[in-house]
């Protein structure tokens, strides 16, 4: 599993953006996947969750109804659609995959990809 993360970036309040997640080994249909954030002086939390076939999902309950995530297992690809950003969403976005779901304790990790809202 080789993780790539982009999509990143500044956003006003209200506004939105989509993360992508590709495994380049196209593996990632085999795991499932998530999105964990870490803000600056915070711990990682998790963010959202979909099973390996996309038929379960979980969300952080500070996200629910305003980020959605979804995968494409033909592109080996996860996405996290984030609408209605707030200044609390400002953080450094991960997307991880592991055997289980909901991947709590994901065993792999791709690198950060930033997103700034600005108030």
């Amino acid at each position: 599993v080789q993780l790539q993360a982009c999509g990143g970036g500044l956003v006003q309040t209200g506004g939105s953006l989509k993360l992508v997640c590709t495994d380049r080994g196209r593996t990632f249909p085999l795991y499932a996947g998530a999105w964990f954030r870490q803000a600056q002086e915070k711990e990682r939390e998790l963010v959202a969750s979909i099973s390996g076939f996309g038929g379960s999902t979980e969300y952080a309950n500070s996200v629910k109804g305003r980020f959605k995530i979804s995968r494409d297992n033909a592109k080996s690809t996860v996405y996290l659609q984030m609408d209605r950003l707030e200044p609390e969403d400002t953080a450094v976005y991960y997307c991880a995959a592991d055997n289980t779901f909901p991947a709590r304790s994901p065993s792999y990790w791709g690198k950060g990809t930033q997103v700034t809202v600005s108030s």
